[in-house]
């Protein structure tokens, strides 16, 4: 029995260490997320509704919204790369 116990433990370590080391980054939303993903991300935000926009427009070509509701950025290269005409982040 605590064979058992001790297998079914590791299989659920492994597949919660599996999900946070892989888990989010691009292509890890559907578009039918983003507004909800978007909608966290500027929950702090002054401008809140350019935020929601921007946020929306990033999240639909990148499908990844970064976690927390300011900085990490890192965790969407789409999100983070993409630039407007001044060369100055788009994404929130």
């Amino acid at each position: 029995m605590s064979k058992f116990v001790c297998a079914f433990l590791l299989i659920f370590v492994m597949a919660f260490v599996t999900q946070l080391v892989y888990g989010g980054g691009e292509g890890s939303l559907t578009v039918q997320e983003c507004p909800r993903a978007c909608d966290y991300r500027c929950s702090k935000a002054n401008a809140r509704q350019a935020c929601l926009f921007y946020c929306n427009l990033c999240c639909d070509k990148c499908l990844c919204v970064p976690s927390g509701t300011f900085g990490n950025k890192e965790e969407c290269p789409c999100y983070n790369d993409w630039k407007n005409k001044e060369g100055k982040p788009k994404c929130p």
